[in-house]
């Protein structure tokens, strides 16, 4: 598929894009927006460098992204928060009620408590 990054062509498929990416470990995530590539996410920024050999400066991440959509891949921005993009314990504490939630056990029965008979 033809995309035009920085002002230049490049003719892009899928499966060379997960080629080129495989071996590269992705960069932290810094909250601006990133592809989800095989189990990875990368910042766009960093794709676009890899794919394209150019410097992050001469592209947006919206560029890359746009191309990476029309490519089929996931992208998402750093600024959504859903729970599949929180790490497991905070996900799993999430589900469980939070960091407010009482831990081993029942909540403690108070005197304002209607079934306290």
């Amino acid at each position: 598929m033809r995309c035009v990054i920085a002002r230049f062509p490049f003719d892009l498929s899928k499966s060379e894009v997960l080629a080129t990416m495989k071996n590269i470990d992705p960069e932290p995530l810094s909250g601006g927006e990133y592809v989800i590539i095989g189990r990875r996410s990368y910042p766009a920024k960093q794709v676009g460098a890899v794919i394209t050999r150019q410097d992050r400066r001469d592209f947006t991440s919206g560029e890359v992204t746009r191309a990476m959509t029309r490519l089929g891949f996931t992208c998402r921005s750093g600024q959504e928060q859903t729970p599949a993009a929180l790490p497991p314990v905070q996900a799993a504490s999430a589900l469980l009620g939070g960091m407010d939630a009482p831990l081993g056990g029942p909540a403690p029965v108070t005197a304002a408590d209607p079934l306290e008979g």
